[in-house]
Formats: C-alpha cells, structure tokens, sequence
C-alpha cells in the first residue's frame, strides 16, 4: 500500500483518528463487514451493549458457527489420537457456502462417531476373546497337570495295592464297588481374569466369605493385557475357582463382579477346549483383519478432513467474527439497513469506502453503503504503527501505561535510551557478543519460529529479540568504553599511555606508574586494570557519568513536557509547569553535571560533595581551592534563588489562573437560547455544559501540592536512582573478575588436564548463569524502572486505550 492512503511511519505522535457512521443495507451487510476485517483499520463500537448475546439478531448464526467449531474440534481431537496433523499448505476454496461446509462437517463426523463406535465395539470384542484365549489356555494347562498328576499317584496307589496284598482288599474292593455313583461330590468351577494388584485382596476375600470351602488357583499372564472395559493395558492374573453348592457360586459371582474380574466359560473336557481354542483363534484372526481395514479407512477420513481442516477452521472463525461484529451494529428495520459507529485512522477513509462499495457490488445491491465522519468530544484510541522492530520497544512502554490521543511517545527514544542504560550497567564486550549472537539465532530463524508454539520463556525472549540485539550491541559498545573482555582489557586501539619509570619495573607496584605516551584514544587505559588505584579511579568515573545520563534524561523528558504543551495548546503548563521545573532541576542538578565536566576538563582536585553541601548551607563563603572557575560563587547563589522561586512558581498561579479561565469560560452561560427540544445531541451538549459548572478550586490546588512535591522531592531521589547504573556496572565488573581470577586462573595454575577442563566448565556455567542470564535480567529490570519512574513520570500520562481494530489477521493469535 503506497500512496496517499498510507502516509509515512511516524512513532512520535499516534495516527490522527476519526469517529465514523457507516449505513449499510442488509443485504450487503455480511460482506461489507468482512472486507471491513479484511482491512483491518476499523474498531467497531457496541451499540447494543444494554442487550445480551441471545438478544441480538445475529444469535443463530453464531451458535451455528459455534457448532461447527465444536466439530472441527473434534476432528482434531481424533487427529491428535491418530497422530496426524492438519495440514499446514495453502488451499484455495475461500468460496466454500457455510451452509454447504455445515452439511458436510455434520455428514463427516456422524461417518466418524459411527467407525469409532464400530471400531470401538470390535476391540471390545477383540479384547474379550484375547482374555478368554488366555483363560482356555491357562486353565487347561491346570486341568492336564491335575489330571496326569492324578494318574500318576493312581498308579503308584496300584503298584502298593499289588506288592501288599492285604487281607481287607476284598473287602475294600467289595464296599468301593458298592458304592453308589450318585452319592460322588461334583465340584462347580468358575473361571476367568482379575487385575494383579486386586488379585491377594480377591484370594482374601474369597476365603472369608466362603469360609475357606473353595479352591483358587492362579496363574500370571505374563504381558499386558488390554481389559475389554477400560481399554487400558493392565497386568492381570487367570483364575480359576472350585466350589461346591450354588450357595457358594452365588457368592464368588458378586465378588467377581465387585473386582472387576472377567469371567469366561471354561470346560473340563480336553477334545473340547482344544476345539474351542481352534475356534477363539479363527475369530481373533478375523477380528484383526476387520479392525485393520476399520483403522486404514477411519485413517484415510481423517487425513481427507486434515487438508481441509485449517480452511474450515479459518473460514468458520471468520463467519463467527462477522457475525459478533454484526451483532454490535444497531438495526433500522423499517430502512432495512445496519447503523455501526466506529473509530477508524483519517488516512483510511478512502480504502473504508472502496470496501463498502465492493461490498455493495458484490452483493448486488441497490443502495450503496454510506460513510460519514462524527463530530464527537470522546477521547480517540491511540494506534501507532509499528513494525517487528520497533513492536516490541513500544509493548515496553505500553506495559507502563497506553500513550493518550496524540501524547508524545516514549517508544521513539526508548528505542536509543533503554539498550544504551542497559548496556551502562552490562559493559562488557565479551558478554555482549555472546547476547548478540544468542539474539541472531533467534532472527536467522525467525520465519521458523514464528509458525511454530513456543514455551512461555522461549516466546518472551523471541518477542524481544531486537530489543536482546540492541541491548549486545551497546554492550559491545561500552564494553569497549570499559575495556573490558571477560573482565580482560585489551590494547586493541593502541598501546598505553603509562609504563615503568625505568626498565626493572621494580616500583611498578609501590610508586606505581608514570605516563610516557600520549593520552589511549578510546575508552578506559589498559593499565588502570589490576592496579592498586583501579576501583577508586573506575567508582569515581561510573558514578560521575551515572549522575550526567540521569540529568541528560529526565531534562529529556521536561523538554518532551513542552512538546506536549505545545501540541495542546496549553500555554499554562509551559509557563507554570514546564519552565519551573527546567530552572529547578539544572539549578541543582544541571549545575552538579557542569562542575564534573569541568572538573574532568580542567582536572582540578576540587571536593564536588563539598561544594554542593555548602551551597545551601553557606552560599555567601569562599570556596577557596574548591573553587572550578571565575565567578563561580556568584553563580551558586543565582541558580539556588533560582531553584527556591522555582517551587512557589509552579505551585501557586496554576490553580488560580485555572480557576480564573474557568470563570471566563462559562460566564453569560446563565442565560441559553430556548430550543424547540428537536435535537438530543444539542440537549445533551447544554447538560454537559451545565454539569461542569462547579470549579473545585481545593481539589484542583491540592492536587497541584503534590506534583509540586512530587517534582521537587522526585529531583533528589530520581537523581539519586540513576546511581544504580554505577552501582550493577561495578558489580557485574567485580563479578566477571571474580570468576575469571578464582575460577579459570586458578584452574590453570594447576597444570592438570582434568582441573584445567573442570574449571573452563565452571567458568561457561557461571558465566552463562549469572553473568548472561541473572545479569542480563536484572539490568534490564533496572533500565525499565528508570524509563518508567524516573524519565516518563516528567512527561507521560499514559492514560489512552489502545486501537483494536476488527481484523481477520488476528484471529489466527486469539484462542477461540
């Protein structure tokens, strides 16, 4: 899109917004709204916002939509269990009727519930005749184990009877023939499957409740068996139970029933069970080949619906969509047409209308949909126009707060200022190369990564990926101010300035240094690393500069407060809020960053603790050898009257002068031209008028107290906050050279392979964890607090509302 429909990007001050009308005819309406979300430069307002959802016209055809939802969810349910994914490639068919898609989605899943209960019922069966496979096999085992053990005592039993030869064996013979058959005791037996872990209780229970007048017999199947209930793989044990009396099978019934056991019917005849394994095996063999060919085709269905599957998605999140959308239009029934309000961007006024007139085309109607402009005093959204660079610095500013209609925005310098005081406090070129080329991993593979789910932390870090790369950038940076690799300094812009006083260097260490060279070029001197005077030299060189970025960036922020005025038109808070507060905060603050670089420049051993201490306390005193330049006392007691007629000034002509406008604006409004009562919109102007009559002149001056206190007290404490910029770049120095001095130096003066290994794994650990990553997030906290506190609470309200057009690109982010 070029042209006059899109003018150039600009971060500074939010697009210019307009409330618009759209009238649409109904027939086109459908259209009209989704080449509007096509578009996606059109926030729709709620105009039936006192009906509920199933008050609206449009309530049918969402519960539609919501059915059809409910089906696609459920085909990707059954993908996800067949272990297929919808398929990702683009496919055409954008035309598809939503009648014609609600036939077929409804046509499709009655198909596929139908082979899931087929398919269900045949491996429930398929389970069933597996256990009773097991049970024929197990408890036949038992049988001919009896039975042969049985005939083997009865052998034994004759061969005694034979060497014997007892007097009584007649007799015995002749009362065991006499014997009737009928009086012999036929025990009953049930057979079948119990779960393992059930299997002592089941025994136990068993015994109890027959007291002890059964046989159990047991044995372990040694795999997994799927029970034909639950469908889940369990362990379980065959069972078989000898008991006599129906009293007792009535029993060891209900207790099988209570623990779940299967129970299948077993036969003690040996030509029997072999047939009835012969016969359970022709079956499963059938099953198998049945379920096979039920699996192959439900597989091919749903394979069939995965290639459609992200374009019915779409399609019926978009109908949804349009129909949510149509139901906060208001409906003129007797003009047969749809009213919508809403806040569009100005430069989008044409592509709005072009749409509507599509939509009309399209539909084929006779009246054409009408675009009109609102006059309103409502607060417009803000809507600035980023890009995936400078997306993720503008979510950091509007974490803190939404930039009100047309407010100067923070984003623009935070994108320069929040990695620059992130790098202040992270200055180390080595640990910066390693954030940058982390972060580079991520934008290499950013088109991979984008299509794909990521973890919670994963997602934050990718979101922020230029952000992480500006951040190693200026680390890189001042790491080089620093001279600090690893906490190692290098020589790399020329050798150093200082050496030894003769060629022993035998004072190096007591009389230190002298300079033989011209002054190292850029940044800290190599020779300041290590040496005795090193953490004085860099605490009073990092604080220093701490104090001049702090002042740098909150008279930044007051600046920006004038830009803001300016842009308003408020000539009260130029005059009365943003002049005062300039004076007061270079009075003292800005007076502080003058004596540092002078004193830098001229290098004189003046105390600034000193000479600020005894500007207020004695500003009439000579400052002897404290003193910087001519005329430097005069100056003290000019900027300190200064900062003291800077407090009442910003304090008391506000309130009164607001107070004073405020009379003038409504004076003579005690007497209103009469109006015939035929037009709402002007009542309604008159009772606002009249509504903002009354001027609370003590809340308006109380609240005035407190930014004045606010601002006076936040001066000192604000300052004193961007000491945290020397403070964590002295840490994470000190740190870095801990690690390096007692980990990897240390590891190499034993002049051991294994300890010079163990050590450069605890050095990558520490760093990585500490340094990289603890580091890393803890500057980055400390450079939000300072952009958040103490530079945008000079300037920035934050009280607007983002713009949330009705787009079609955003659906695919929102979870249904």
């Amino acid at each position: 899109m070029a042209g006059e429909c899109c003018p150039t990007m600009d971060l500074l001050r939010s697009e210019p917004m307009q409330l618009a009308q759209l009238i649409i005819p109904i027939e086109s309406s459908r259209h009209a709204i989704s080449y509007l979300g096509d578009l996606g430069l059109f926030q729709f307002k709620d105009l039936n916002a006192e009906k509920s959802p199933f008050q609206r016209t449009y309530a049918t055809q969402i519960k539609r939509c919501g059915e059809m939802a409910r089906r696609l969810r459920f085909f990707k349910e059954q993908m996800k269990k067949a272990g297929l994914s919808p398929s990702t490639r683009s496919t055409t068919g954008n035309d598809i009727d939503l009648d014609n898609m609600e036939v077929k989605l409804g046509e499709l899943e009655a198909e596929l519930l139908e082979i899931n209960a087929n398919n269900e019922h045949l491996q429930r069966t398929y389970s069933e005749l597996l256990e009773y496979k097991l049970v024929l096999q197990k408890a036949g085992e038992f049988f001919n184990s009896a039975q042969s053990s049985a005939a083997a005592q009865q052998r034994q039993f004759e061969r005694q009877h034979s060497i014997e030869k007892s007097i009584d064996s007649p007799l015995l013979l002749e009362q065991e023939m006499t014997t009737d058959p009928s009086k012999h005791v036929k025990l009953g037996f049930v057979s079948g499957l119990v779960p393992r872990e059930k299997s002592m209780t089941f025994e136990r229970i068993l015994f109890r409740a027959t007291r002890g007048n059964v046989f159990l017999k047991q044995a372990v199947v040694n795999d997994r068996v799927v029970d034909p209930v639950s469908g889940d793989k369990v362990e379980k044990n065959v069972f078989i139970i000898f008991y006599s009396g129906e009293r007792a099978k009535n029993k060891i019934l209900k207790i099988c029933e209570a623990f779940g056991a299967n129970r299948y019917p077993f036969t003690d005849d040996l030509g029997k069970q072999f047939q009835m394994i012969t016969e359970v095996s022709g079956k499963l063999s059938e099953l198998k080949i049945t379920i096979d060919a039920g699996l192959l085709h439900r597989s091919s269905l749903l394979q069939t619906i995965g290639h459609q599957h992200e374009l019915w998605n779409l399609l019926v999140k978009k109908e949804k969509s349009i129909y949510h959308t149509l139901n906060m239009l208001s409906i003129d029934v007797t003009k047969m047409c749809l009213v919508a309000e809403g806040w569009c961007p100005v430069y989008a006024s044409n592509q709005i209308q072009n749409a509507l007139q599509r939509a009309s085309f399209d539909s084929s109607s006779q009246v054409g949909a009408i675009f009109q402009v609102l006059q309103t005093k409502e607060s417009p959204p803000t809507y600035f126009r980023t890009n995936k660079f400078t997306s993720a610095f503008q979510e950091i500013v509007d974490a803190y707060g939404v930039a009100k209609y047309q407010e100067a925005n923070p984003g623009v310098y935070t994108i320069v200022t929040f990695p620059f005081l992130f790098a202040v406090m992270f200055g180390d070129w080595g640990h910066g190369i390693c954030l940058l080329l982390a972060t580079l991993y991520f934008i290499i593979r950013e088109r991979k990564f984008s299509s794909q789910k990521l973890g919670d932390i994963v997602e934050m870090t990718f979101g922020g990926r230029y952000v992480i790369m500006m951040m190693a950038l200026f680390s890189i940076y001042t790491g080089l101010i620093y001279n600090e690799f690893f906490s190692v300094p290098f020589e790399l812009f020329g050798p150093s300035a200082y050496g030894c006083r003769d060629q022993s260097c035998s004072d190096a260490t007591t009389v230190g240094l002298s300079k033989v060279r011209g002054t190292y070029p850029f940044g800290v001197d190599p020779k300041w690393h290590g040496s005795r005077s090193e953490l004085p030299f860099l605490n009073s060189l990092k604080m220093k500069m701490s104090i001049l970025l702090g002042v740098a960036q909150m008279n930044l922020g007051i600046i920006l407060s004038y830009f803001n005025a300016k842009f308003f038109g408020d000539n009260l808070n130029i005059w009365y809020q943003f002049v005062p507060q300039i004076i007061f905060l270079n009075s003292l603050f800005g007076y502080l960053s003058l004596l540092i670089i002078v004193k830098w420049c001229t290098g004189s051993q003046a105390d600034l603790y000193h000479v600020m201490i005894y500007m207020f306390l004695s500003p009439t005193d000579n400052l002897g050898e404290n003193q910087l330049f001519f005329g430097q006392k005069f100056l003290q007691i000019l900027l300190l009257l200064s900062a003291l007629v800077a407090v009442p000034w910003m304090l008391f002509p506000k309130p009164y002068l607001l107070k004073k406008q405020h009379e003038e604006r409504h004076q003579g409004q005690s007497y209103v031209l009469l109006h015939g009562g035929d037009d709402p919109l002007e009542e309604d102007h008159h009772q606002s008028l009249h509504g903002h009559e009354e001027f609370e002149f003590t809340e308006v001056f109380v609240h005035q107290l407190i930014h004045t206190i606010e601002f006076v007290l936040g001066a000192v404490s604000n300052t004193a906050s961007y000491l945290r910029l020397w403070a964590l770049s002295l840490a994470h120095s000190e740190l870095s050279s801990v690690f390096y001095d007692k980990i990897l130096l240390l590891a190499w003066g034993f002049n051991n392979v294994i300890i010079l290994i163990f050590g450069i794994i605890v050095f990558i650990c520490a760093t990585v964890g500490v340094l990289l990553v603890m580091e890393t997030l803890s500057a980055f906290l400390h450079a939000l607090r300072l952009h958040w506190v103490e530079f945008q609470n000079k300037f920035y309200e934050g009280a607007g509302y983002k713009f949330y057009p009705f787009s079609f690109a955003l659906l695919s982010e929102e979870d249904e």
